[in-house]
């Protein structure tokens, strides 16, 4: 399996050109559907696919979570994805897929894995309302295979907040709301992430506007930069900063900046990047295509204070 992750980092240059690679699994068979659904995880977040090791139990922890397991002297949370989504399994687990986000590693469990699917961004669609409402909002994006199969993409951050009991609450208390008025718009396609942010802009007490994607962030920000022409104002005088992801669907977040970059009429205004791909080669490549500063979620105090010093404060 070690052999379906070789070269990480030559894979980095897919998100320059919209472009990803996503590992496939499957959980089971779908009690809702009666069918053995195909789901999709982005490459970048997985650090190696093994055998499931010996799992201990630990007390007080999600029903989802089977317990922890030792990797390379690490003690490391397992999460039963097909427990957590609802999935009728005809087996114990036997395949254990570890990833990274925001610096934190844990293991999932599947079925088995599949292959690796490389696809343009453009390929991944918001998942339509049927889907959305069956996965209770789990899904972030979808795209078909030739076989006509649907890969669904699932919100990976969303299943670490609700596996793990953590009150983040304390993270916003110490920011410090700002006096002058200012506008942030942000792009992000998971909730999870999307309500932090929120939150975050809130406490700083900012102006904000969002989309769900790269795509529709393009969309408002041209019609914002339409509205500006109109009103014969700049536009970073209607928007002081745009934060955004960079795994999204239909657009990522390195297309986005480039064409925001590569705009006149965005001219003076800074890119922030908020990324669960937190990696020194990610970071590279967003300041190829101009992004001005790059920062990990989910870190309120961090992300405040970065866009206090993007606009100027």
């Amino acid at each position: 399996m070690s052999e379906l992750l070789k070269s990480i980092d030559a894979r980095t240059k897919l998100a320059g050109a919209n472009k990803l690679e996503i590992l496939l699994f499957s959980l089971g068979v779908d009690q809702r559907t009666g069918r053995k659904e195909t789901y999709g995880i982005n490459v970048f977040k997985v650090r190696e696919v093994m055998r499931t090791p010996e799992i201990t139990t630990a007390p007080e922890m999600a029903s989802s979570v089977e317990g922890m397991v030792s990797l390379r002297g690490h003690l490391v949370p397992v999460i039963d994805l097909a427990k957590y989504t609802g999935v009728i399994t005809e087996k114990t687990p036997e395949v254990m897929i570890v990833t990274e986000y925001n610096g934190h590693t844990q293991g999932f469990l599947v079925e088995a894995v599949d292959t690796i699917l490389r696809l343009d961004w453009s390929a991944m669609r918001v998942p339509p309302e049927m889907i959305s409402n069956r996965m209770g909002g789990l899904v972030t994006a979808v795209t078909e295979l030739d076989n006509n199969n649907l890969v669904m993409m699932i919100d990976v951050e969303r299943v670490l907040a609700e596996t793990t009991d953590i009150d983040d609450s304390f993270q916003f208390v110490n920011i410090e709301p700002i006096k002058e008025s200012r506008m942030v718009f942000f792009a992000d396609d998971s909730a999870v992430a999307r309500k932090q942010i929120e939150k975050t802009l809130q406490a700083m007490n900012v102006n904000y506007a969002y989309a769900i994607n790269g795509r529709r962030a393009w969309e408002e920000l041209q019609r914002m930069a339409s509205q500006a022409e109109q009103a014969e104002k700049p536009l970073k005088d209607m928007v002081n900063l745009v934060l955004t992801d960079v795994e999204m669907p239909e657009m990522d977040g390195f297309l986005l900046t480039k064409m925001i970059k590569s705009d006149p009429r965005f001219a003076g205004i800074p890119v922030l990047m908020h990324s669960s791909l937190s990696g020194q080669s990610n970071q590279r490549l967003g300041q190829s295509v101009g992004v001005d500063d790059y920062v990990s979620k989910f870190e309120p105090q961090k992300l405040s204070l970065k866009m206090r010093e993007l606009l100027k404060l």
